[in-house]
């Protein structure tokens, strides 16, 4: 993005966002990973992740990696109820 584009987000109020083309969120927020899936049920794989997103995980503590894969779970289930 140009620094001008940038400027005009940054000066942009919230109700003058365009919501339009997204879908509504429904429910809570975000819950803890050991509601979502059993630890008898996990996998172990290798990922290639942008180093950023690795990164901001990491930041937020110990067990990140159930973090990405609670966020990748939420992510899936927005998806099925989204069909």
């Amino acid at each position: 993005m140009t620094a001008e584009q940038m400027q005009a987000l940054r000066d942009l109020r919230d109700e003058e966002i365009d919501f339009s083309d997204i879908p509504e969120q429904t429910g809570g927020g975000w819950r803890r990973v050991s509601e979502l899936v059993p630890a008898e049920n996990k996998q172990q794989i290798t990922l290639r992740l942008d180093a950023d997103l690795i990164s901001f995980f990491r930041a937020t503590g110990r067990r990140y990696q159930s973090r990405i894969n609670a966020a990748l779970r939420e992510y899936v289930n927005a998806q099925k109820k989204a069909i």
